[in-house]
């Protein structure tokens, strides 16, 4: 079995990377922001300590899965998929599409990427990268965080497709099976950046969109509270860093890449003024970048005294603010 010829692109997140990836390998030129953007990707929950959340944690994008849906159904993409009640036959699959000449999209946990360095290799269900062909025992992947395709072992590709754990991946992958020779991205771009105000400014839940900011913002300061001691606490708070700027977000929980999608849209759909709400989310970005900063910099220090805890939580206050006055004038500006 041979490479299946693949133009490998580095991308700002691996579900809209890889999507974008197979997109454009399908025929259809199309960005990363404008996959995010018409899959109404930004978002923002925040989840207190539950039994599914030892500890409390949030999220700035949709849940993995829905890009991919989203565009689907935007743009009249078919996806095939399938998930595997036993290894044997997932990795046959694979096989058999590989050989057919398709790239495929795999859900694996990113700790079994041996081409990651051991440093950085974390449990997380929910990577996703493109297998484009093999040789011998190992997988060339078209991983969007890598500047060229890699290699992977036969069995840590196998561990990484059916790893356990919550939202195991259960040997998950998918192609588009049905891609439009062209599209008319107008109404898909405005559906989408509805469907993004909705979820960020009118979801009924106390812990989503501004309310999910909000909610954040008080809750922060109980942090200490349940934390088992200080390097514990430490390292919570550091990982707000991490989620908004390390986990394949394009940095500022991915609103500089919405920015992006605004910036790219706005000739699309001949409305000058989302050129404006772009810069002013980039300002909004610039905002979370310095929440990262303050969080790391306390948290390295263990510098996380109640006042800390509290200039914290104000940060993250002022962005609710901000973020409302934006989505409620980008809904105006779409209406």
């Amino acid at each position: 079995m041979t490479t299946i010829p693949f133009n490998h692109k580095m991308g700002a997140h691996c579900e809209s990377g890889t999507v974008t990836s197979l997109l454009n390998h399908a025929g259809l030129t199309i960005s990363e922001p404008m996959v995010f953007g018409i899959a109404s990707g930004i978002f923002f929950g925040y989840f207190h300590k539950h039994k599914s959340f030892p500890f409390p944690t949030f999220i700035v994008r949709n849940r993995p899965g829905e890009i991919r849906k989203n565009i689907g159904k935007q743009l009249g993409i078919r996806f095939q998929t399938f998930s595997f009640p036993r290894e044997e036959s997932g990795m046959e699959k694979l096989d058999e599409l590989l050989i057919s000449g398709i790239p495929v999209a795999c859900q694996v946990d990113f700790f079994y990427l041996d081409y990651v360095p051991s440093w950085e290799r974390v449990h997380i269900n929910v990577h996703f990268m493109v297998v484009i062909g093999k040789e011998g025992s190992d997988y060339i992947i078209s991983d969007s965080y890598f500047p060229g395709p890699v290699r992977l072992p036969e069995h840590s590709l196998r561990k990484g497709r059916f790893a356990g754990g919550t939202m195991s991946p259960k040997g998950f992958i998918f192609y588009p099976a049905h891609v439009p020779s062209s599209s008319d991205l107008r109404k898909p771009i405005l559906k989408g950046i509805r469907k993004a105000c909705f979820n960020m400014l009118s979801i009924p839940v106390p812990f989503i969109g501004i309310k999910g900011i909000r909610l954040f913002a008080k809750r922060v300061a109980d942090w200490p509270k349940l934390a088992r001691d200080t390097e514990h606490l430490s390292h919570e708070v550091m990982k707000i860093n991490i989620l908004l700027e390390d986990q394949g977000t394009g940095g500022a929980g991915f609103r500089y890449m919405y920015a992006t999608f605004l910036q790219q849209a706005a000739d699309i759909v001949e409305l000058p003024e989302l050129k404006e709400r772009s810069a002013e989310l980039m300002a909004i970005g610039d905002g979370w970048r310095e929440i990262s900063l303050f969080a790391a910099r306390i948290g390295k220090n263990r510098d996380l005294g109640t006042a800390r805890m509290k200039e914290l939580g104000d940060l993250i206050m002022d962005r609710a603010a901000v973020e409302e006055r934006f989505f409620n004038g980008l809904k105006k500006s779409v209406k």
